[in-house]
This record gives structure tokens, C-alpha cells and sequence, in this order.
């Protein structure tokens, strides 16, 4: 419920501090006193834009503040779910700076109006005769029919298993579309991949290829190049080797004379060794090599078959290419791997379907076994209200698609004459009518829910006599429940009431301004005596006013 509500620099009003309490609060004031204001100041705080245009004085900050016990609204899930910090006493601000600029504040931290609009219907629910449209409203009626149902801990469980079906859904149709747009790809990366896989890359070494192949298409002449380094190396009378030992015969006279002529002896005796290694390698390799035609065409075909995929995949290694097929392997095994996980998904898709079909019927069920129940209620309330003939039909029925609050759709239909036809609400109620139909939802639906604060806008206009009676009963009956507002030109509705603000304009230096006073006893006879005779107050006034009090 608010407690207080504070509003400065906000249209006509500069600085105003009003308390609210449990029951029944009634508004009143003259047309024009600045009712309409309160609710523009109320309206901020459910999360309105606001326009710089409301503020009273330009130049300086508007502020509206609301202060709210919410001890047993059990609202910490919904502060949770709107990252925002819960408190028992909340207290929300709106600031409209002087740059135009607006700010939200939720127990002093900074929120989105977003935040704030999600919020606001659990605090204040404004109603007024140009409001009532959403009575007719499908998601309004079945949350009426909901209630009275008991479905809050279903609805809950569906909503969880709706949420499951959506996102496998959603999952799935992804993983379709992904396998739709690589299908496209398939045969061309599997003829690539194909390709690589048949060059058996991993067991070529390109450079051995190359070497391999420039060995065998120029055998013959490295043939010649290898005998004449033998020849040069051991020919008998002119080869280098036998030269070297020659040198070796006469430092090995001398070399015990000195160590330099030892050390010359060594060095000649390494070379000799070193020379007779490289010349029997010579010949052994000379011997090895040899034409080999057939070998050379395979030798070139692997070169040119990996030149040609290096050029197709602008690359130049062979490891580059083995990373590539690795790659184009990975997306062709994944491609044809989402037919598994296409299948998965469609069965756990299927058997989330049933699973919140089932919660669906429940929901159904209850949903029809409360309508009498409701339909009954309506009427009965209706009838004192000056609709005796009012009667309402539901037509509630199963579908196979999924909503917010289930499979069912439904439509009211409302006639208020014996004899006439049925029609939807919004068709054949008129707007005196479409008030009552909503005070007499929210007067049922206060037997089975928490309803949030709720504020009627001169929903009792076009109404008198008895019937304004009845409307003051009921309002009264259903601020034992909750906190109920009301602004209301009836006095017999204001005499309901379990407090009495007055809302007047006045005139001080010239200025306008709007201004809120709490009404006690003697106080309330006499504003209600002027709401039944004007402001020239009879003596018949005051004890009708009296009579109406008491």
C-alpha cells in the first residue's frame, strides 16, 4: 500500500506531503481543483514518460515521490527478477530536471523506466471510466477466471515448461536453418577434402620430392660429375689423394724435429682421411644412381599434384595443407553430424510439447470448473447496481497453440437487456456499464487475490441514487482487503469513506496553486453537505450529510 506521497514543483502544486492509510480513502474537490493532477503525479511513479511541460517552475527540479509498505506483497522475486534491491518500506522517485531530463530511482538506486514499469503494477492499479477498456481484454478475463481458479502455482509450472518448448524450439529451428545453409557446402568441402585426403599428405616430404626428382632427371650427368671427382681424387699418378700421402711420407721424416712439422703431419693425415671418406661416398653413390624412367613420372606426378593444391589454396607447405584438410574433415564431419542432434532436439521438443499440453488441460479444466462460479458472482454483484438483467457467457475453448497462460482462448460476451443478443463487451456495454462490470471484477477478484492498491478515477460518473449506494458498499467492502482510493463527485460514496482528503485550488500573490487537506469529522459534514446542495450549505444538508456519515 503507499503510505505518503510527496510531490513538489509538479503543475500546480509547489510543495505537498500527504499521508495515506489502510481502507478506504476518498478524493474529492471541485472540477478543475487539481484531482487530475494527483493522478498525473501518481502515473510518474508507475514508470509515465515524463514531460518537461507538468513542471510548475522551469527553472528548478520537479521532484514526486511515493513511499510504499510492501511487507506482504511477497514482491522480492519481482525486485530480483529486475535487478533492483528489495525493502519492506520501498520508496520510488521521479525527478524531471530543469535539462528536461528525467531520473527513476528505486530506494535510491538510479533504475531504467523500464525496471519501474515492471514493478508498478503490483503497487497501484488506476482505473477510470475512460480506462475500463481493459475489462475487455482477453489477458484481463482469463487472469479474473485464473484467480478464481487457484491456477497461480500451474500457471507458474507452465510458464517454466512454455519457456522449455520455445527455447528447443528456437534451438532447433536454428540447428535446421545451420544444416539448410552448410548442406549447400557439403558436396564441394567433401570433394576438397577428398582431394587432399587422396594425395596421402602426410606421407610426402616435399623436399625429398623435389630432391628425389631432380636426382633422377639429371642421373646421368651426376653420374659423370661423381667419376671425374673420383678420378680427381684417386687417380693414380695425378689424384689428390695420392699427392696427400706423398706429403704425409716426407713431413713423417721430419716431423719428430719439430712439433710444427708434427703438427703439419697431422694436419695432411686428416685431410687424407677426410679426402678417402668423400671418395669412397663418391663412388658408392655413383654406383647407386641410375636411370630410372618409371620412377621419375611418379616421383613428378606427386610433385605436380602438390603443386597443384598448394596453388588451389594459395598455400606453400604441406603442412599447411594437412591444417586444411584437418579444417574441411571437422565441418563435413559436423554437417553430417547435425542430423543426429536435428533428431535429438526433435524429440525433446515433441515430448515438451505434451509435457505442457498436459499442464494446458489442467489449466482448462480448473479454468471451466471456476467459470460458473465467476459468472454467478458477476450477476449477483451487478444486480444492485442497476444492471438486474445483466448476464455473461464464456466461451472458453482449447487450441492446439501455445500462449503466455496456456492453450486456451477465450471471449466474454455481455448483454445487459433480457431478450437482446449477446455481444462482445467492448461492443455492447456502454461506458457507465463497462465501470460497474470492472468494480464488480475487482470486487470478486479481492476475495481471492492480493490485489495492489487500487485507485477508481470517477468511475462511479453517471451514476445515483441507490445504486451509488451499492457502489459504496461494495468499495467499502473490498477496502477490509486492500487499500482503496476513490475521487468521486458522490457524496454517498464519500461518506464510505474511511478518510477524506480534499483537493482545492488557491490563490496566494497571484498564484494558482493546488493544495491537499485531511478532512476530519466536522470537516467531512460539510464537504459533503456542499456535495449534495452546493456551496451555500442548508440546514437539510447538513443532516442529510450526518444521516449519510452515520
Amino acid at each position: 500500500m503507499i503510505t505518503t506521497l510527496v510531490i513538489k514543483n509538479y503543475a500546480l502544486i509547489e510543495d505537498i506531503r500527504v499521508d495515506f492509510n489502510e481502507g478506504l480513502t476518498i478524493i474529492t474537490g471541485e472540477t478543475g481543483a487539481g484531482k487530475s493532477i494527483l493522478l498525473g503525479a501518481l502515473a510518474l511513479l508507475l514508470g509515465k514518460r515524463a514531460d518537461l511541460g507538468s513542471v510548475k517552475d522551469a527553472s528548478k527540479k520537479c521532484i514526486v515521490e511515493g513511499h510504499f509498505a510492501i511487507a506482504n506483497y511477497n514482491l522480492e522475486s519481482i525486485f530480483d527478477e529486475n535487478d533492483m534491491d528489495y525493502e519492506s518500506h520501498t520508496i520510488i522517485r521521479r525527478e524531471i530536471l530543469p535539462s528536461g531530463k528525467s531520473r527513476a530511482f528505486v530506494n535510491d538506486t538510479p533504475v531504467a523506466l523500464a525496471q519501474l514499469q515492471a514493478l508498478s503494477p503490483y503497487l497501484i492499479d488506476v482505473h477510470s471510466q475512460h480506462e475500463t477498456l481493459e475489462v475487455a481484454t482477453e489477458n484481463f478475463q482469463m487472469d479474473v477466471i485464473d484467480s478464481l481458479a487457484g491456477n497461480s502455482s500451474l500457471l507458474k509450472l507452465y510458464s517454466k515448461e512454455f519457456a522449455d518448448f520455445k527455447k528447443t524450439s528456437e534451438a532447433l529451428s536454428l540447428l535446421q536453418k545451420e544444416k539448410e545453409d552448410a548442406s549447400k557446402e557439403l558436396d564441394y568441402q567433401s570433394f576438397l577434402f577428398n582431394e587432399l585426403q587422396q594425395a596421402n599428405l602426410s606421407k610426402l616430404n616435399q623436399q625429398e620430392l623435389e630432391e628425389t626428382y631432380e636426382t633422377l632427371n639429371n642421373a646421368e650427368a651426376i653420374q659423370d660429375a661423381l667419376s671425374n671427382v673420383n678420378r680427381l681424387l684417386d687417380e693414380e699418378q695425378i689424384g689428390t689423394l695420392q699427392s696427400a700421402k706423398e706429403a704425409r711420407i716426407i713431413l713423417g721424416k721430419i716431423k719428430e724435429f719439430s712439433t710444427v712439422f708434427e703438427g703439419f703431419w697431422e694436419r695432411v693425415n686428416s685431410i687424407i682421411l677426410e679426402l678417402e671418406d668423400i671418395s669412397s661416398e663418391v663412388g658408392n653413390t655413383s654406383e647407386k644412381i641410375e636411370a630410372d624412367p618409371e620412377m621419375l613420372f611418379q616421383v613428378n606426378e606427386k610433385l605436380q599434384t602438390l603443386y597443384k593444391l598448394q596453388q588451389k589454396h594459395a598455400v606453400s607447405s604441406v603442412s599447411e595443407l594437412l591444417e586444411i584438410e584437418k579444417n574441411l574433415e571437422e565441418k563435413v564431419n559436423t554437417t553430417l553430424g547435425m542430423d543426429d542432434a536435428i533428431e535429438k532436439l526433435e524429440k525433446q521438443k515433441a515430448l515438451l510439447r505434451q509435457t505442457a499440453l498436459k499442464t494446458a488441460a489442467s489449466l482448462h479444466q480448473k479454468r471451466e470448473k471456476s467459470i460458473p462460479l465467476l459468472k454467478k458472482k458477476l450477476e449477483a454483484t451487478l444486480l444492485p447496481l442497476g444492471l438486474p438483467n445483466a448476464q455473461f457467457q464464456f466461451e472458453l475453448n482449447a487450441s492446439e497453440d501455445f500462449k503466455a497462460s496456456g492453450t486456451d482462448t477465450l471471449q466474454l460476451l455481455f448483454t445487459a437487456n433480457k431478450g437482446m443478443a449477446f455481444g462482445s463487451l467492448k461492443k455492447v456495454a456502454s461506458g457507465g456499464e463497462m465501470s460497474r462490470i470492472m468494480l464488480s471484477i475487482k470486487a470478486v477478484l479481492a476475495e481471492y487475490k492480493k490485489l495492489p492498491t487500487i485507485v477508481f478515477d470517477e468511475i462511479d460518473t453517471g451514476v445515483s441514487g441507490e445504486v451509488a449506494n451499492k457502489m459504496a458498499d461494495i468499495m467499502h467492502q473490498m477496502s477490509k482487503k486492500m487499500q482503496l482510493l476513490s475521487i468521486t463527485h458522490l457524496p454517498q460514496i464519500a461518506a464510505k469513506g474511511d478518510h477524506h482528503i480534499k483537493v482545492y485550488k488557491e490563490d496566494k500573490n497571484n498564484i494558482t496553486g493546488t493544495h491537499l487537506k485531511v478532512l476530519e469529522k466536522e470537516e467531512r459534514i460539510i464537504e459533503i453537505a456542499q456535495m449534495l446542495g452546493g456551496k451555500n450549505v442548508s440546514e437539510a444538508a447538513l443532516a442529510n450529510a450526518k444521516e449519510l456519515l452515520n
